[in-house]
This record gives structure tokens, C-alpha cells and sequence, in this order.
């Protein structure tokens, strides 16, 4: 099985997918833009739909445990302090979703990593019930490059 690795890749194949309408939930857009400032945070990408506009997150990920997906492989604040201020965009009237982009083929379910880093697991939750739309896609992977490919359902 291959497994993409490159960190800075997954917002970029992400971008691209938004722009092309390759993200289900979302749909088509009309304008994409990567690295949008809001409050105290910097989204991956902003988009544009007629008069819906949003946020997307993006989080790669290449942990596979038993046909498991898992975000993160080590402990991150940052990744849940965006999580929170996902939330608050849409308290603001903005669409949100966090996209875990697993960079491989392979597995069954997306789940947040609980033993790995409980803090995160909560603020994911916490932001699902505020409206922030969580998304897990798997990738075509091949030995040079990787795109996105199809939905995984998440558990949280």
C-alpha cells in the first residue's frame, strides 16, 4: 500500500478538489482562496458559493491502525484550537468543515486518535455539534503524487 507522506501536499490537493466540486458536502464553488486569516486562526481554505461562504480545514492524515484512519499521530493544541474557531465561524454565519484527508486507500472508518490526544477528540466533537461539518475523503496514491478520491465515514 503506498502512503503519502508530504505534509504541505493535503492543502493543496484539497484546494483543488474544493475548486473541482470533488467535495460532496460542500459542493460547487465559485471561489477558492488558500490561507484565509479569521479571528485568531489561519483556515486552509475560504470558499464561495453564491452567497454561502466557509471554511475548510484540512488535516492529513497517514495513520492507519486495522483498517482504522486516525488524526493526530502526536498531540496538537494548535490543531484544536482550530477546531474551536471553526465553530465560532459559523456562530459568525460562515459554513465549516474540517476535511482528514487519509493519504491512502485502504481503510473503512475515520476516527479522531482519543488515546493519543483526548484534547483534540473533544474539541472535534465539541465543533461537530456546533455545525462544523467533519469530513474524512481517502486518497489515490501513486509514486508521484496523490488525489482525492472517495468519502469515509467518521465515528467520533
Amino acid at each position: 500500500m503506498l502512503v503519502n507522506m508530504d505534509s504541505q501536499a493535503p492543502n493543496a490537493v484539497s484546494a483543488e478538489a474544493l475548486a473541482e466540486g470533488k467535495i460532496q458536502e460542500i459542493g460547487e464553488v465559485t471561489f477558492v482562496k488558500r490561507e484565509v486569516k479569521f479571528g485568531a486562526s489561519r483556515f486552509d481554505v475560504y470558499y464561495e458559493a453564491g452567497e454561502r461562504k466557509g471554511f475548510l480545514e484540512v488535516k492529513g492524515v497517514t495513520l492507519e491502525e486495522d483498517g482504522v484512519a486516525m488524526f493526530p499521530d502526536a498531540p496538537t493544541e494548535r490543531g484544536a484550537k482550530h477546531l474551536l474557531e471553526l465553530a465560532k465561524a459559523v456562530e459568525k454565519g460562515y459554513e465549516s468543515a474540517v476535511l482528514f484527508l487519509v493519504q491512502m486507500k485502504g481503510v473503512s472508518v475515520f476516527r479522531p486518535h482519543e488515546a493519543r490526544d483526548p484534547k483534540f477528540a473533544e474539541a472535534l466533537r465539541k465543533a461537530a455539534q456546533a455545525g462544523v461539518k467533519v469530513l474524512a475523503y481517502d486518497c489515490k496514491v501513486w509514486e508521484t503524487g496523490f488525489c482525492l478520491d472517495a468519502p469515509v465515514p467518521v465515528e467520533l
